[in-house]
This record gives C-alpha cells, structure tokens and sequence, in this order.
C-alpha cells in the first residue's frame, strides 16, 4: 500500500470525521480505514489504539486548539479566574459549534450513555488541570451548609458545570446557540458568587433561566 507521507494525529482524526459525517456510521474495523486511507494498520496504531481512543482525542483536540486560541490574546493572562474561565467556554463552545455535527454523533451513538461519556474523560482531565491552574480562591466562612460546599474539590464541581452546559448546547435550538451563552454567562457567575458567598442574586437570575427554559420546552 502507498504510505502517507505526511501522516498525522489530526489527519486521521480529520478522515476518520469525514467518514462519519458522510457515511453517518463509523467505519467496519481499523483495517477497512486504513484500507480507504491508503495506509498500514501499524500507522494508525502509532497514534491510537482503538477508535474509542480516537474519539476521546477529538475532545481533546478541541481542549487544545481553545488554550491555543486563548494564549494567542494578550488580555487573556491579566483576566481574573471567572474572566479566564469565561473566555475558555465561549471559545471552547465555538469549537464544538464549528463542529456541531460530528460533536453530536459521538456524543448521542451509543446507547449505553455511559460509553458516550466515557469519550470524555480525556477533556474530563485537561479540564480539571485547567480549572486548578486558575489558582480559584474561596472564602472560608464557618457555616455547615457552606463548609459542606467548599468541602468538594472545585475541580469536580467545574466539571459537572461543564457537563450541564455541554447538554444544554446539544439541545439548544435558539438561533446561532444565543441561549448556550447566556447559559455559559449565567451559570459561571452563578458558581464563582457560590464559592465566594457573595449576594445570591446571580444565583436566583439563573434559577429563573433554567425555570423559563423549562416551561418553555
């Protein structure tokens, strides 16, 4: 077989889209996409090693191409926290907006919707690592319900916060997924006023949101 001379991580995640997004299924085995790449299985093997391995690096090639974005902004390393964390789901969703259709085949094939999250789990530790180094500070007031709150890892809470919004995104039908950034605007501010026990008043505007939303639907 003619072996590709310029083969990459990103070209065979780029063929192995297009085949999903022309076809609408994934290709037979490892061995019949290599066939249509015109390569050795061996060379697929030397970047993955499963199709569930290269769908895990899609998200995580989004992770990537956001922080690359990001660190191409001079304002961006003088933002506060929520200000940087605001800025990476804008640019992190347009991502998966440039890419709606694939986004939501991976996301919504399996029928066990385990196996769909699971193809997450990369973003899930690039994301967490990331929310860590925004170095977010909490105030420590000794009242039980708030101690209870604190006492999970932000981290963990910031990954759940994106699992809420990644969902709402998939079943956005608002033009240009407007109301994905009023989620995104929401429901950040909403749990940095949570951690830092300011007024609960962005927490109530969410609630009202999320409470429209739903009558709506």
């Amino acid at each position: 077989m003619k072996k590709e001379s310029k083969l990459t991580k990103e070209s065979i995640i780029g063929n192995y889209a297009k085949m999903i997004l022309e076809e609408s299924k994934k290709p037979n085995s490892i061995y019949h996409f290599c066939q249509s790449l015109k390569i050795e299985e061996t060379q697929f093997y030397q970047f993955f090693s499963s199709f569930e391995h290269l769908e895990e690096s899609v998200f995580e090639s989004f992770f990537e191409n956001t922080l690359n974005l990001l660190s191409k902004s001079k304002e961006y390393n003088d933002y506060d926290a929520k200000t940087k964390l605001l800025s990476f789901y804008f640019t992190f969703f347009e991502q998966l907006t440039a890419n709606r259709s694939l986004v939501i085949y991976l996301l919504s094939n399996e029928k066990n919707k385990l196996e769909n999250l699971k193809k997450l789990s990369g973003l899930r530790n690039h994301f967490k690592k990331y929310i860590d180094g925004l170095g977010i500070e909490t105030v420590n007031i000794p009242q039980e319900k708030i101690q209870k709150i604190q006492q999970k890892s932000i981290s963990e809470m910031a990954w759940l916060q994106m699992l809420m919004t990644l969902k709402f995104w998939m079943d956005d039908k608002s033009p240009s997924f407007e109301k994905t950034d009023i989620f995104i605007e929401k429901s950040v501010h909403a749990s940095f006023d949570m951690l830092d026990i300011t007024p609960l008043k962005n927490i109530i505007d969410f609630g009202k949101f999320l409470w429209k939303e739903k009558m709506n639907n």
